[in-house]
């Protein structure tokens, strides 16, 4: 194909056959759809067919496909360079995004702040610079996490099937712990003592460098992590001189109501890891700690090629400036609140749903036969997202069993196209649970 006009001769169909001779099959597609176009919160693909889209490439565009400022930002710098190598010619942009990371970051202890490419980056030198700061080598992690597709990130990783399948040994030294799950019996307490137990039998506290958690489980299921919880958290790393990383790929970027989710329990994260949403559409993470102990990497330790791209770094500028502006963590919080109370209006109608859960923008629903959280309905949450599909609703489900559906909406989405969805999703139930 030489040309766009090329492209949209070809139907989705076809594209998926030479897809599938092209690329390997551990390459997955949750949907036979390929975009030429995007804005806000709609992809229009090869054959001319509109969709909603409750996903936003996987929680990313938080600002929307194609938001204005941030095109055009991205377009300015195109103008001026593209590449240059931070660590070899710096440029300004890179600073100023690190000096805004920094006073947004929680805590009043001073911040730092470098920039790689992806999530799993983020978090790999996120261990780096705890083990560099405590000298220690233990991680710990917890049941359900997803922390990336890396091979540390994916000993981090709390999910099997696909993510981990086929691809072991994992590095050592990485330890797994329940996470609090209420709908399956898991209390606060439960999780602190399996900590304990780590602890006891596993690792002594004092060779952990860093325990590492999501303020909302992911891939887990979209399971919130109480507040108790992270506080207890913060006590325990306190007292055994442990570096807190707060895993914000997923959720910062103001998609739980406030820029970074933990800021809802009021903690103060040693390391965060922030990426996804910062880009708006373009290739970045961040590392953003402690001062102190950002710095106890060596001068080269840390760094990449490509990191902190001027593009993607003029991009992630403008992304800031677009949160700030249309108050964007406030929209979040009502945009979440406007899915779960359709949700739960749907609860009473369908007995498959055993839990609607989330934070901010962050929603999900679990499925189950009869609500009982013993008895995973996967195929139920799969039939749901093909049907939505069908109707011009792109979907994607999660949790260890693939019965959890989440909504990951742009929060730009305007509330006729939420409203739009919404009802797609409560059709496409109706006609999945009667076949």
């Amino acid at each position: 194909m030489n040309s766009m006009t090329d492209l949209k001769t070809q139907t989705n169909d076809a594209l998926m056959a030479r897809r599938a001779a092209a690329l390997p099959r551990g390459v997955a597609q949750a949907h036979g759809v390929f975009a030429v176009r995007a804005e806000n919160a709609e992809i229009w693909d090869v054959e001319g067919r509109r969709w909603i889209d409750f996903c936003a490439g996987i929680a990313v565009v938080n600002t929307g496909h194609c938001h204005p400022k941030v095109m055009a930002a991205a377009r300015a710098q195109l103008d001026n360079f593209t590449h240059t190598c931070f660590q070899v010619v710096a440029y300004e942009s890179y600073v100023r995004l690190a000096e805004r990371l920094n006073a947004l970051a929680p805590g009043k202890t001073p911040k730092k702040t470098f920039f790689m490419n992806t999530g799993a980056e983020a978090v790999e030198n996120a261990v780096k610079v705890a083990r560099a700061y405590t000298g220690r080598s233990g991680i710990i992690a917890f049941n359900g996490a997803f922390h990336g597709r890396t091979m540390f990130s994916l000993a981090l990783t709390g999910k099997v099937d696909p993510y981990k399948k086929g691809f072991g040994p994992f590095p050592a030294e990485v330890y797994h712990a329940p996470f609090p799950d209420p709908l399956h019996g898991v209390s606060i307490d439960d999780a602190m003592h399996g900590l304990a137990l780590i602890f006891k039998n596993d690792i002594e506290a004092s060779r952990v460098a860093a325990i590492i958690v999501e303020p909302v489980q992911g891939e887990g299921g979209y399971i919130p992590a109480p507040a108790e919880f992270l506080q207890r958290l913060r006590a325990l790393c306190d007292e055994h001189g442990i570096v807190l990383i707060v895993d914000e790929i997923q959720t910062g970027a103001a998609r739980c109501g406030k820029f970074f989710a933990h800021e809802h329990a009021g903690v103060e994260a040693d390391v965060i890891t922030l990426a996804k949403g910062l880009g708006g559409g373009m290739t970045l993470s961040a590392v953003i700690g402690k001062a102190e102990i950002m710095d106890a990497a060596v001068p080269g330790g840390l760094g990449s090629t490509y990191a902190g791209h001027p593009v993607a770094v003029a991009a992630a500028l403008a992304v800031l400036d677009v949160i700030e502006e249309e108050k964007l963590a406030d929209r979040a919080a009502m945009l979440g609140e406007k899915c779960r109370a359709r949700l739960n209006a749907m609860r009473s109608r369908f007995a498959c749903i055993a839990d609607v859960r989330g934070l901010g923008a962050m929603t999900a629903v679990e499925f189950c036969h009869d609500g009982d959280p013993k008895k995973p309905a996967g195929e139920i949450a799969s039939a749901l997202k093909n049907e939505a599909a069908k109707r011009g609703l792109l979907l994607l489900n999660c949790g260890s069993y693939g019965n959890v559906l989440r909504l990951m909406l742009p929060l730009t989405i305007p509330d006729s196209v939420l409203g739009e969805g919404l009802d797609i999703l409560e059709a496409a139930l109706a006609a999945a649970v009667s076949k």
